[in-house]
Order: C-alpha cells, then structure tokens, then sequence
C-alpha cells in the first residue's frame, strides 16, 4: 500500500482526530493539550520528536539518506473569541485541519515505510494568531537543514472551490500601530484651558486617509479603535487608538508604516500633543517561489486533477508561515490553498467546512513531499 492508499483508508481516523483537536482549542502560546496530543501519535508511530523550553511547539522527524530537510509546517493554536456569549478558545481558522493533515501526512509516510532521499520534518508551531510562534520555532533551530518547506491553509469559498486548491497563497504584510495621544485636562465648560486629545485623534484619522503610496500595489490604513474620556463633562487627558495597516507587499508596507510614523509626529506638532506609538503584531507578506509553486501545482494535479487547479489564492489576510522565508530566503517554500466549503469566513465564530477536503489536503501535503524529495535543493 503506498501513502495514497493509506490515506484512503485512514478517511475514519482522519475525521475522528480532527474532531479530538478541534475539542481541545487552546490559545497562543497555551497549546499543551494540543501538543501532547499530536507528539503522542507521533512517537507512538516511531517518530523521533524534538521539544523546546518556553513553548509547546515541537518537530517530529524522519530520518532519509542525506542529512537535507524537506518539511511540512502546520500550526496549532486558537483564536479567543465569543461564541454564543461565552469567550473561548475557538478554531475558527482552521489551525486543527491543518495539524490533523499534517500528522496524517507524517503517519502515511511512516506506516508506509516509504524510502526519502532528503530527511523529513513535520513542524508544529504555536501561536500562529499572534505572529509570534514562527519566529520562535527559528530561533530554536526548528529550519535547521531545511530546504524545502510546505504549508497549508483551508480557504473561505469566495477564495477557493470546493475540490479545489491553490499552490500558493498570496498573503499580504499587516501589522497594528498602537499609540496613545496625551493632551491636557479641562473643564467641558472651559475647553480654552485644555488640550482635547480626541480631537486630535480626529485629525489623524483624517491625515492618516490622505498617506499615497504610488505603484507598490494594494495596501490600507485605517484606524479600528478609539478610546477616550470617562465623564461627559469633561475633556479627557488621554486617547488611546491602534490603526490596522494591510499592504500586498513587503515593500509597501515598509513605505506604509514610514509614512504613517511622519504623519504621527505632524499630527502631535500640529495639536500640540504629545503622541507616543509602538509597532505590533507584524507579519510579512508572502513572496512567490516559482520551483516551491511547480511542485505543489504538480501535487494538485495528480491528486485533484488539472480541472480543479487553480492559479493562486490572493488574500488580504496574513501569515506568520512567511516568516520562515523572510528569515531564510534560501529555503524553497509554499502554502497551498485549500477549497473547503468554508463558510461563512475564517475567524467567524461559526465558521463549518466540508470535513471531506481533509481527505484530499493530506493527499496533496503528501505527494508534495514525495514530490519535493526527488528535486535537488542545493
């Protein structure tokens, strides 16, 4: 039987170790459940599995005839969000479909017994949602010989069909400038004695809609959140905001946060405020690898066949995945775009798919190995 097969035949035990993860949703940084779990399978199935201190990420390998790597990544954690008013760790994004595959992939090549030139890794990373646990699985070593990395990731319908998928994710940058304007106290009846941070924060929003980019493709900036004042009659010291910035590309959003930093430090020279800021939450866009995207469309087409392959998947969205390839441009790497079914969208409190796609997305994940494996990544 080859790892196909056994993939078909595993249909059950896939469905029911999606269920078991879904179950145990833990946020970022706190996926110990989740990790026990999945290290479990693994060492139970003859894996070597590698742990680190600080975190519950982890890397199960796969010994081949050269010390090179080629790798699968998936991550773990889950949103905080509220479901039916209660706030809960909730997969939303789909992060236990793409840890269920990813085990399943790694379980059809060890039961198998199928032979790899290059060494195996399947990587397991935490705190996704936050863009911070790629980061931290680098600075581990978890990349360590890697020459080839793979990805996935279930997509909203309107992106991509059911039976369908994409060799690529076209992710955009985003990241969050948080701040805080401080102006000066007063009486609402003697606003001369102030200064009102709020309007302030008016004007910024405004000069903030005014920032032009040129030709650097998509990008947006938009403030979605204001917080200020606690009393009616009276003009607040403090106005706390965050602005949302999204960029197609790395290059755009370098330009995009510069301007935005200068069209702060205007602002505070205008009111007359002081307005302090802090960068967060940045993850890179992702760039094209035409060898890494070759072999995924391959994958595709002998799983799905060549009628139900589709160019790319472009998302406003973001991904920490692209950390890996910003860290380590030497690595050939990609993130298939999986149709699913998805709906009503990613990080909807109620979002469902068709659990079948879980069948056919560790399909792929697997023939990309087997795929990747006959390439020489020097």
């Amino acid at each position: 039987m080859d790892p196909i097969q056994f993939i078909e035949a595993q249909r059950n035990t896939i469905f029911k170790t999606y269920h078991e993860l879904h179950q145990l949703a833990e946020p970022s940084w706190k996926e110990e459940k989740t990790s026990r779990f999945l290290q479990q399978k693994l060492i139970d199935a003859g894996f070597t599995v590698q742990t680190f201190s600080g975190h519950y990420g982890f890397v199960a390998n796969l010994q081949g005839e050269n010390p090179e790597v080629i790798a699968l990544r998936a991550d773990m954690d889950a949103l905080v969000q509220e479901v039916d008013g209660v706030v809960r760790p909730n997969h939303s994004c789909g992060h236990d479909a793409h840890s269920t595959m990813v085990l399943m992939s790694a379980l059809s090549l060890c039961k198998t017994n199928i032979k790899f030139k290059h060494s195996v890794r399947f990587i397991f990373q935490p705190a996704e949602e936050v863009a911070g646990g790629a980061l931290k699985m680098i600075e581990d070593g978890a990349l360590k010989n890697v020459k080839f990395l793979g990805g996935v990731h279930l997509r909203p319908s309107f992106e991509v069909q059911y039976g369908k998928a994409a060799p690529v994710i076209l992710h955009g940058s985003t990241t969050t400038i948080k701040g805080v304007i401080k102006g000066v106290p007063a009486h609402a009846a003697r606003p001369e004695e102030g200064n009102n941070p709020i309007e302030a924060a008016s004007l910024l929003i405004q000069a903030m809609k005014q920032i032009k980019l040129g030709s650097v493709g998509r990008y947006s900036i938009k403030m979605t959140e204001l917080h200020s004042g606690e009393a009616s009659n009276a003009i607040p010291e403090n106005a706390r905001f965050t602005f949302d910035l999204r960029s197609e590309t790395n290059e755009g959003m370098e330009l995009l946060i510069a301007k935005a930093q200068q069209t702060v430090q205007k602002i505070a020279e205008l009111t007359e405020t002081k307005i302090d800021t802090v960068i967060e939450e940045y993850s890179p866009a992702a760039v094209k690898n035409p060898d890494a995207i070759r072999l995924a469309e391959s994958a595709i087409l002998s799983i799905l066949g060549e009628e139900n392959l589709e160019v790319a998947c472009v998302s406003p969205g973001a991904e920490d995945f692209h950390f890996y390839t910003l860290k380590n441009p030497h690595i050939f790497a990609t993130m298939v775009g999986l149709g699913c079914d998805l709906t009503p969208g990613l990080h909807h409190p109620n979002m469902k798919f068709n659990q079948e796609a879980l069948v056919y997305g560790t399909k792929i994940l697997t023939k990309l190995l087997m795929e990747a494996d006959q390439d020489n990544w020097s």
